[in-house]
């Protein structure tokens, strides 16, 4: 098998070739040609994939641009009742549809619900710097020519000790397990920024990864804007893949000499291979829930060898995620579509204003106040001239909370209103304007 590394132009130039098998790469400062067989190419984002896989992709991008068809872009109805409608809608699916169902996992604060937004093109899912902006699952609906791709936003994976600590909902502990179970991809994203997060998996992502074999998983490395030492990045995925990816070794060594000079070491320590050096999946699908020896096993892993392809992308970069999209795309298969081109999301529109709300509650609210602080939609109306009024009250459970959400003459939940209204503008394609009050519960 021959494997490419799309690289980006702030990485070294690095090159992944057929050896023996093997999957190396070499990395320096050397430039080569496009000309050339084995010459780099730059695109937006960088990933590792199966050759036969470039050329699919590529198929799928002329045919994409032979013609495309237009439809009118895709937001959410502020009628709860129309959102519904719109939800049960029979789908209007073209011949040869297809389609794909991804289950976005990770840590918390991993960046799911950016890259999710990104890809949607419309900011349908709560993001903030703190971990557990996502409460529930929900999922967003891209639809592009005969292709619809359902993209399932999940909390990040947490364990019931946290649940406790941050006051969260026990619907946590549940709902990104039992979305996995209907994905056809799982996309395991990382934040590459997080020192401490992106030397190996998370426990709970291993867990989701072993009880799910038979789905196929891509690693996504997120915030590469971040990382000053970009050289790291090839050393990362080694980490988190255990040197394999979709079923072939993966060396990284600097380029000093032609790779034909070098005397290869005999020994690779770190990867478990047979004599033959092909690396053999389990074929056999796990039960509902792992034995003791297979949880010990895994609390000695740093990552996973089972990843078909691995991405390299930020996901507040429009071109990295396109390429992403494209991939979707070409992974989709022949199938019915589950919901009319016009469905954006299966949230309803009074959840997208309270979580838009908790958004920047988490966003200028210090510590633990925003997740104790909950919510009530007073009023929802939908003038005749397009105007779409909310009021919404904030309770908070101590007078110091309530004191903070207020701020210094009101500011603050006039900032937080303001900001929400322009946010749900966009989603409602109207004007919103939004009233916030706030109270003690006793």
């Amino acid at each position: 098998m021959k494997c490419a590394f799309f690289d980006k132009e702030h990485l070294k130039a690095s090159l992944f070739c057929q050896s023996d098998g093997d999957v190396d790469v070499f990395t320096g400062n050397a430039a080569c040609s496009r000309g050339r067989r084995n010459g780099f190419i730059f695109t937006p984002a960088c990933f590792i994939t199966s050759e036969a896989f470039l050329n699919r992709l590529m198929k799928g991008k002329a045919a994409e641009a032979d013609g495309n068809i237009y439809r009118l872009p895709a937001s959410v109805p502020p009628d709860s009742g129309e959102q519904l409608s719109l939800l049960l809608r029979h789908p209007d699916q073209p011949d040869n549809a297809k389609v794909l169902k991804v289950a976005i996992i990770g840590a918390p604060n991993a960046g799911k619900s950016t890259l999710t937004n990104q890809l949607l093109g419309k900011k349908v899912f709560a993001v903030s710097k703190k971990v557990h902006t996502t409460r529930s699952r929900a999922l967003g609906v891209l639809t592009k020519n005969d292709t619809q791709i359902i993209l399932l936003d999940t909390p990040g994976l947490t364990t019931p000790s946290k649940v406790k600590r941050h006051q969260l909902e026990k619907s946590l502990l549940v709902d990104p397990w039992s979305t996995v179970k209907e994905a056809d991809l799982m996309v395991i994203m990382v934040d590459v920024a997080d020192r401490w997060m992106c030397s190996r998996l998370d426990f709970e992502v291993l867990k989701c990864l072993a009880e799910h074999p038979h789905i196929p998983a891509i690693l996504v490395l997120n915030k590469v804007d971040l990382v000053k030492a970009k050289d790291r990045m090839l050393d990362i995925t080694a980490q988190l893949t255990c040197g394999v990816v979709n079923g072939h070794r993966m060396r990284v060594r600097p380029v000093i000499k032609p790779p034909w000079a070098e005397k290869r070491p005999e020994k690779d320590s770190e990867l478990s291979l047979d004599e033959d050096n092909t690396i053999h999946e389990d074929s056999n699908k796990p039960n509902s829930t792992l034995s003791k020896e297979q949880l010990n096993v895994l609390r000695s892993q740093q990552g996973w060898p089972h990843f078909k392809d691995v991405f390299m992308l930020s996901s507040v970069d429009r071109e990295d995620v396109e390429t992403l999209k494209s991939y979707f795309m070409v992974a989709a298969k022949p199938g019915s579509w589950q919901y009319h081109s016009e469905v954006l999301t299966d949230q309803s529109p009074e959840d997208i204003c309270t979580n838009t709300i908790r958004e920047k509650l988490l966003e200028y609210l210090p510590q633990e106040v925003p997740y104790s602080i909950t919510q009530s939609i007073e009023l929802w109306q939908d003038r005749e001239d397009d105007q779409l009024d909310i009021s919404v009250k904030l309770y908070t459970k101590k007078e110091t909370h309530m004191k903070m959400v207020i701020g210094t003459g009101g500011q603050m939940v006039a900032r937080i209103a303001q900001e929400t209204s322009e946010d749900l503008s966009k989603v409602y394609l109207r004007e919103v304007k939004l009233k916030l009050s706030v109270k003690l519960r006793k």
